[in-house]
Parts: structure tokens; C-alpha cells; sequence
């Protein structure tokens, strides 16, 4: 299915999905977490700090300072890889995959609103 948005519909579905995210005093990502959150959720495992740091762009520090981060908010998880110890593995909690389904659900809901 394809939708059709001009450039200030688009931007207006992000202004709302952020604001009512703001509202909602659930957990206040950054953009850099929010998109190592999709793609840890949304691309098929493992993901490691190394591959996502080369998948954004960014350095290492970058990425374990995000998953710091949103470990500690029981978003994701972190362990060794028992083969590699030098690789850390990235999974996904109950509470991240619920955080990005009420994310999904009030991007639709936003977007039910718009004028067609």
C-alpha cells in the first residue's frame, strides 16, 4: 500500500507523532536512538555494535552510549558473543518491541487525521 503525503503533510504527521510522544511522558528518544531502535527491531538479527556503528555512520562510542541509554530504559539488551568475545550482541526486550508497536500505532492514528 502506498500513501501519498506533499512534503508539509509529512512533516506535519512528525510534528504530531513527536508532540504526542512528548505528551505521553513515555521515554524521550533522540533520533540517532530511535533509529538504532527500528533498525535493531525492524532488520532481521544479530546486531552488533560494530555493524550498526558502520549502518549509521558513526563511531562505536556512539552507539554503545545509545544503548546505554536505552538499556537502561529496558529497551535493549546486551551480551557477549560467546564465539567472538570481542563482538557485543544486540537483542531485542518485550518492552522495546511494545514501545515501537504504541509508536506504530500512533503513527497510524496521526496519520488517520490528516486531510485527504
Amino acid at each position: 500500500m502506498s500513501v501519498e503525503l506533499s512534503p508539509s503533510q509529512a512533516l506535519g504527521l512528525w510534528h504530531q507523532v513527536a508532540l504526542q510522544q512528548v505528551r505521553a511522558e513515555a521515554h524521550d528518544l533522540t533520533l540517532r536512538q530511535t533509529a538504532i531502535l527500528l533498525h535493531i527491531y525492524l532488520m532481521p538479527p544479530p546486531h552488533t555494535v560494530r555493524g550498526l556503528a558502520a549502518t549509521l555512520g558513526v563511531s562505536k562510542p556512539v552507539i554503545t552510549r545509545a544503548l546505554d541509554s536505552m538499556g537502561a530504559m529496558g529497551l535493549v539488551d546486551r551480551e557477549r558473543d560467546t564465539q567472538d568475545r570481542r563482538n557485543v550482541i544486540i537483542k531485542r526486550t518485550v518492552k522495546g518491541a511494545l514501545y515501537l508497536e504504541k509508536l506504530g500505532d500512533l503513527i497510524i492514528e496521526e496519520g488517520h487525521k490528516l486531510p485527504r
